[in-house]
């Protein structure tokens, strides 16, 4: 395929006016003098279709306008490396399943070989990985009793050759003997009488038989318990459970039982759709206030039971108290910490800029200054962190121009007096560090987006590597990790959250052996921040993640503000085998960046859905959001940055009563919680 060539079309228009335009014939020798240009690029094959694991070369020529070749590096990347990786050679590997695109570049710069460098010729080379081949499947939630009169909603488990579990297969379902069992093609089995039968489940071309015998029903009466006497608030869980007993009074166990709910809002206002929730168990969840009935259905029997639901009330306003502006380039992320000194200090880092970091006082949040800026080799200071004892300082390096990156690492004993850079650490981290975590004297860098290394920063003149970690999935990758009482929990993209032992996991794992515990289900494949947290108030395990995701991109217009995606998933983890997400917070048409936890609160950096304060109290279950559990929202406007007006908060901290946030496109902001003023929404405001 020809491309045709702009530079030679633009050569051609200065010669047409050299008479008129002497300045113009100058740029016409200028490019003359830089010699031939590309004007094409042949990567063969044109297309591909690869299977799940395999891998493939691309060969690549680059021509000028007269058809010679050159000897240019072609860049190569992938639009969804996740999915279909491909490396500096042109090696293509096939991770998952789905329609892909590669880049093959070719850079005005021959110097210039990121994949964000301008090009002078681009083409796309399509991908198709199609599904790998069912290895099995299997019904995956028969219970040890079956009885006759009642139903059951099967759920089967595929695996194809690969390992992965799919949820993309058709699934028939027989049943040997209908008049003991039946089953239709959604899988619900209708258990008709006493007696034994084999279930059948297919998916391709593999089948499975369970064998199973149906118990004459013995059900007398069914019971719920569990309502509360007075009122809960929206957001509040009220656990149901349901006694189901024979004749005799003895429990019958195993007997499938269904929960339902409806409600009658306060309001009065009836809207399309549930208002509360309950789950399989019976853990139920109200959205709106009102009167709730919640029943249990044991079909030839039921019960039912009735709450009172008042709204939650919670809500709080944001107080602007300081702000730190940073409104020619764009902000990364933020730390906050209390100096040697006694003082309050911030850094702030800087994205796709030139590789400064700001140093703040914050003692007075009214009144910040910025105090010293730090710059060094990089396009992208991601991520600054500070170790605990507030005596140094990490910040992340990429783009830098000798393409090493690593990190820097600064001494901030002395605030007040000045910062010094006492080490920069590259070795095996030239691919860039995203983000960093600091912990008992140990340095976690993320490496090259796939595996973070751990360096003994023991003496942070002079850091070591003694350890790292990296899975071994196909597709691996990696965002961030943070580290809390000796586990390093990282965000891995599609493999969800990992949790590794570094020290506190009880599975003889250090920094120098770092030992995987475990890790939670992530369908989305967007996991790109995690915060542990250990409830105050009911004392559980839980993990927060958050998603990143930009699907919006291809529908911006040039220079419009960024709009993400994604929400935050919460697991109950006591078990590192068995993470189980039990709740959401999601605000319609925004995505999360970084966030943090403090005394049962949720702070939530929400991109251009602003700073997001959530109540996380108690136990949770269902969507946070529309539960009323935000307590405040704040979206830092500011008219004078280059992109006006469009807040994109990627970081909060909460320090001594006060919230800072790190805005992309106005820097740093102080702020507070106050009580709401009353509001009557009937009148204009």
């Amino acid at each position: 395929m020809k491309h045709s060539n702009p530079r030679t079309r633009l050569l051609i228009a200065f010669a047409l006016t050299f008479a008129l335009a002497p300045g113009l014939a100058l740029a016409q020798e200028e490019e003359a003098d830089a010699g031939p240009q590309p004007a094409e690029l042949i990567v063969t094959p044109a297309e591909l279709e690869l299977e799940v694991g395999d891998s493939l070369t691309l060969e690549a020529e680059v021509r000028d306008s007269d058809g010679n070749v050159m000897d240019r590096t072609v860049v190569f990347y992938s639009r969804r490396r996740r999915s279909v990786g491909v490396n500096p050679a042109g090696i293509v590997e096939a991770y998952r399943p789905g329609e892909h695109v590669l880049i093959a570049m070719v850079p005005k710069d021959p110097e210039d070989l990121h994949r964000r460098a301008e090009p002078a010729v681009m083409l796309e080379i399509p991908v198709t990985i199609p599904n790998p081949p069912v290895a099995t499947v299997e019904v995956a939630n028969l219970p040890g009793h079956l009885y006759a009169g009642t139903e059951i909603g099967l759920r089967p488990t595929v695996t194809d050759i690969s390992g992965a579990v799919r949820h993309d297969v058709e699934v028939g379902w027989s049943s040997a003997d209908p008049s003991v069992a039946s089953v239709d093609a959604l899988g619900t089995l209708t258990l008709v009488s006493a007696g034994r039968t084999t279930l059948t489940v297919s998916a391709e071309a593999a089948a499975s038989d369970t064998a199973i015998e149906v118990l004459a029903n013995p059900v007398a009466s069914i019971t719920l318990s569990g309502a509360p006497d007075e009122p809960v608030r929206t957001g509040d869980v009220v656990f149901f459970e349901a006694k189901v007993t024979d004749a005799s009074g003895n429990a019958v166990p195993d007997y499938p039982v269904q929960f339902a709910t409806f409600g009658i809002p306060a309001d009065g206002i009836v809207a399309p759709g549930a208002i509360g929730q309950v789950d399989d168990a019976g853990a139920f969840v109200a959205e709106r206030p009102g009167t709730h009935t919640v029943i249990v259905d044991g079909f030839n029997n039921s019960a039912s039971a009735t709450i009172a639901v008042v709204s939650r009330n919670i809500r709080k306003d944001v107080e602007v108290v300081g702000r730190g502006p940073v409104r020619d380039r764009r902000t990364s992320d933020l730390w906050v910490w209390e100096g040697t000194d006694g003082r309050d200090y911030a850094v702030t880092g800087t994205h796709s800029a030139d590789g400064h970091a700001y140093f703040w006082d914050v003692t007075d949040p009214s009144a910040i200054s910025l105090i010293d800026t730090v710059r060094v080799d990089a396009r992208t200071v991601n991520d600054v962190k500070v170790s605990e004892d507030g005596k140094f300082c990490v910040i992340s390096r990429e783009g830098a121009s000798n393409r090493k990156n690593g990190l820097v690492i600064l001494d901030v004993s002395d605030v007040a007096n000045g910062i010094e850079v006492i080490a920069r650490y590259d070795d095996q981290l030239s691919g860039g560090v995203h983000n960093v975590f600091i912990a008992e004297d140990h340095i976690y860098a993320l490496s090259a987006g796939r595996r973070y290394d751990i360096l003994n920063a023991e003496d942070p003149t002079n850091p070591y590597r003694v350890g790292r970690f990296e899975l071994d999935t196909p597709g691996h990758s990696i965002h961030d990790v943070w580290v809390a009482d000796g586990i390093a929990y990282s965000s891995n993209w599609n493999d969800g959250i990992v949790a590794v032992d570094v020290g506190g996991g009880g599975m003889g794992g250090a920094p120098n052996n770092p030992v995987m515990l475990g890790s939670t289900p992530y369908p989305s494949g967007w996991n790109h921040a995690a915060y542990p947290y250990r409830s105050q108030s009911t004392g559980k395990f839980l993990m927060i993640g958050g998603d990143e995701a930009f699907p919006y991109q291809t529908m911006r217009a040039e220079r419009t503000p960024g709009r993400a995606a994604g929400w935050i998933h919460i697991f109950e983890w006591d078990d590192w085998e068995n993470a189980r997400e039990v709740a959401r917070y999601q605000v319609p048409e925004a995505g999360t960046h970084n966030l943090w936890v403090e005394d049962d609160i949720l702070y939530i950096a929400y991109y251009n859905g602003g700073l997001r304060v959530v109540d996380i109290s108690g136990e949770l279950r269902g969507d946070l959001y529309r539960q009323g559990r935000e307590i405040a929202m704040f979206r830092p406007f500011d008219p004078e940055t280059v992109k006006p007006n469009t807040p994109f908060v990627w970081g909060p901290q909460p320090f001594k009563g006060h919230i800072f946030i790190a805005d992309n496109s106005s820097g740093l902001w102080a702020v507070k919680l106050v009580d709401a003023e009353p509001r009557n929404l009937g009148e204009p405001q």
